[in-house]
């Protein structure tokens, strides 16, 4: 069934457990996501990224997403992940999207509340949930499109400011995840995350989540992490599994890194304390 992310990320901060939020770029990865939240009888927050405009174009990802959500035995979100651009975040509330991503975490914080307002406005008035982002997650690979200004750690009081001025749903926040593949070890500032959770009544949304480690991202959700944004694994685990597995042709190959993308998944939820 199609839901917004509100009832999910509340029960979730409350319960201490965290809602995993993979982002699909094709009709497999989208198909395989919510096969596995039926598989364990739990939620899934199905996002798709901005920066993903070039291996699908959004009226597409919005007609895949609510089908496969539609047609779902568990609650099923669809979310626009990394929204920076105002045009392409109007047509997600348009064409069906039930939560949005307003990324104005590299601007001054007087212009991401300003951003962050705008987008909640138009949202609201129809019925969408509205994460933003303060602090900046970036990424190791230096080409990547995170990785301009490197991570930049959220700051409490800002948070509060941004929260109360906009009236946004859920907040990210960096406490030292990165996007993509971890070059050295994830250090998670479990401190400031405690200080963020305490501060604010909003459920807290972490990106970055591949390659965090599995206790980190476990204490995370007991922490007050209500939603975690993944990537990396899933098509490092699907190219693992064609090298490994050398299918003789496509649906083969297809099947072999859906597989492995379910598997990631089904790891995750546990991970996450979302299934027990």
């Amino acid at each position: 069934m199609l839901v917004t992310s509100e009832d999910l990320l509340n029960k979730a901060r409350a319960g201490g457990y965290a809602i995993p939020s993979p982002d699909f770029v094709d009709s497999n990865s989208a198909r395989a996501f919510v096969r596995v939240a039926e598989e364990m009888g739990a939620p899934i927050i199905l996002s798709f990224a901005e920066v993903h405009l070039d291996q699908m174009a959004l009226d597409e990802a919005a007609a895949l997403g609510t089908f496969y959500a539609r047609k779902a035995s568990v609650p099923v979100a669809l979310h626009l992940d990394h929204g920076k651009r105002m045009d392409v975040i109007e047509e997600a509330i348009r064409l069906g999207f039930t939560s949005v991503m307003i990324d104005a975490s590299n601007e001054e914080l007087s212009e991401n509340i300003r951003r962050t307002k705008e987008v909640v406005e138009l949202a609201h008035a129809h019925g969408v949930y509205v994460e933003a982002e303060i602090g900046h997650v970036g990424a190791e690979d230096a080409e990547g499109p995170h990785a301009l200004s490197g991570i930049e750690y959220t700051e409490v009081d800002s948070a509060k400011q941004l929260v109360e001025a906009t009236g946004v749903d859920s907040l990210a926040v960096s406490i030292g995840t990165v996007h993509g593949t971890y070059k050295g070890e994830p250090c998670i500032n479990f401190e400031r995350l405690a200080e963020l959770k305490a501060a604010l009544a909003v459920p807290l949304v972490l990106h970055g989540g591949s390659g965090s480690g599995d206790e980190n991202l476990a204490r995370c959700a007991r922490g007050g992490v209500a939603k975690v944004n993944l990537y990396t694994d899933f098509i490092v685990a699907a190219l693992a599994a064609v090298y490994e597995q050398r299918p003789d042709h496509w649906l083969k190959l297809l099947g072999a890194g859906d597989e492995a993308m379910r598997e990631v998944l089904r790891h995750y939820y546990r991970v996450l304390g979302c299934v027990r």
